[in-house]
């Protein structure tokens, strides 16, 4: 990341380096980011809101309440004290702290599960994203609705095709709402779904080579007789 870089015109990018995190605080226009990211590739996906470096014992600050801290799965599967660690320095410096986890390998459930231990036991938000791309539109939506009144987020309408989505894929047994929303998560829309491999619907959270052969297989039966 350019050290030197300034906040576009257009506040779709960051501006960088000096700016401390008091002013950062007081102005609240910004997402804040640590130094100790610089270089993370999730910053590349933060373009809809102005973010800059600044001091910060979280990775990521939405505002002065919210916070987030970024874990790699793969990094957390060699550096298990890591994030014990960061939650001492953090303390309860927020009202509301996210644990961001990147799932980057190929079997999750055991690091996952340690992980929502830790975040009950922490009182932090788990929050998973499978790509970099993920993470930093997370981050983004956090910043994007930190003043927003709770109508824009609330669940969304009976009309929303995200919702009719949802219930579609979940009126397939075994696969229920939760997994539903997984998949969309994982592969996107309902094209990714459909055009993923068996093994590739195994391999997500909640899903086992019984529950992704059924979807596979009622996916992409002849439904016209």
């Amino acid at each position: 990341m350019d050290e030197g870089g300034k906040s576009s015109s257009s506040g779709k990018q960051a501006s960088s380096g000096g700016t401390s995190a008091t002013s950062a605080r007081a102005s609240n226009k910004s997402l804040l980011v640590n130094y100790t990211q610089r270089g993370n590739p999730i910053l590349k996906s933060v373009t809809n809101v102005p973010w800059e470096y600044g001091e910060t014992d979280a990775d990521y600050e939405m505002s002065a309440n919210i916070c987030a801290l970024f874990l790699s799965l793969r990094y957390h599967s060699l550096n298990q004290d890591y994030i014990h660690t960061r939650l001492k320095k953090l303390g309860n410096k927020y009202e509301l702290r996210v644990l961001l986890v990147q799932v980057d390998v190929k079997d999750p459930h055991h690091l996952l599960k340690n992980l929502t231990r830790i975040c009950i036991l922490a009182d932090m938000t788990l929050i998973l994203a499978w790509s970099a791309e993920e993470a930093g539109k997370i981050l983004e939506t956090y910043k994007i609705y930190e003043n927003k009144p709770a109508d824009n987020i609330m669940e969304k309408s009976e009309s929303s095709p995200y919702l009719a989505l949802v219930q579609a894929l979940s009126s397939i047994k075994p696969v229920n709402k939760t997994d539903a929303m997984t998949l969309l998560a994982r592969f996107k829309n309902l094209e990714g779904i459909i055009n993923a491999t068996e093994y590739q619907l195994s391999e997500c959270p909640g899903f086992g080579a019984r529950k992704a052969k059924k979807l596979y297989t009622t996916l992409h039966e002849n439904f016209i007789r």
